[in-house]
């Protein structure tokens, strides 16, 4: 019989990261972004009533937005640092307790994990609602996050470790002097997709009436019935601001692969 080759497909749940190579000037990420600019422009200068006025109402949701998802990520970085340095202990339980955690929270969605932190503990502890939002979205991404941290400092030869051992210094002073920097160059890329997936997902807290993007949207269409022209512009606004930050994640992506010629 014949061999039979199989190829490996590889598929990702990131963001979308227009291609370096990619420099067309009807590229789909131009089309995509500055399509969704004109739209934004154009429905509101054609008929402002009621696009001119749901561009007026969701500002204030559009900066809880950024604000839910920077909180988010701040924290859940500071959760996936020391969750990955778990991954990678030599001190059993630490692995283990660590380990759990990421099988945990990753075998669980995002949107249960919400309604568990501001419903099922709001029974003991009473978080207001903003904080709940925080609180869930950390826990949830730092388990990924600590997942690439652990690929991280798993990337950084070893030969860095030995070097720095040989030198005098302690584990914990080569991980913190040595390894630890070396990691973050090699993580930036993924942690910006995780940004960018965690600003998509911050949606979710509009279900604990947080008053972000898509929770404005709805409240205006609740009002004025016009749900298709409310979530037009929801979704229009989503889209700029996503592959905004997805062209920013690849010119650093850029960035980083010239300095390290």
């Amino acid at each position: 019989m014949a061999e039979i080759k199989t190829s490996r497909i590889e598929v990702s749940d990131g963001a979308l990261v227009p291609d370096q190579g990619e420099n067309s000037f009807f590229s789909a990420w131009r089309i995509s972004f500055f399509g969704a600019i004109a739209l934004l422009i154009i429905l509101p200068l054609v008929n402002p009533d009621p696009y001119r006025n749901i561009l007026l109402f969701i500002p204030d949701g559009i900066i809880k937005t950024f604000q839910v998802t920077i909180l988010s990520i701040i924290f859940a970085l500071i959760i996936g640092l020391f969750t990955g340095l778990g991954r990678i202990s030599r001190i059993t339980i630490i692995n283990r307790l660590a380990t759990i955690y990421v099988e945990v929270v990753r075998g669980i969605p995002l949107l249960v994990q919400l309604f568990y932190i501001y419903y099922a503990l709001g029974k003991v502890v009473q978080l207001p609602r903003l904080t709940s939002a925080v609180i869930a979205m950390s826990f949830c991404y730092g388990a990924y996050l600590g997942e690439i941290f652990r690929a991280g400092l798993q990337a950084v030869p070893k030969g860095q470790m030995e070097a720095a051992l040989a030198l005098g210094l302690s584990r914990s002073q080569a991980i913190r002097k040595i390894i630890l920097p070396q990691t973050f160059k090699i993580i930036m890329p993924p942690v910006g997709n995780e940004f960018i997936a965690l600003l998509k997902d911050s949606s979710l807290v509009s279900i604990l009436a947080v008053a972000d993007l898509l929770r404005r949207g709805r409240e205006f269409a609740s009002t004025s019935f016009q749900y298709f022209q409310t979530y037009t512009i929801v979704a229009l606004v989503y889209l700029v601001i996503t592959l905004f930050l997805s062209k920013l994640v690849a010119l650093m992506e850029k960035r980083m692969q010239q300095h390290e010629r």
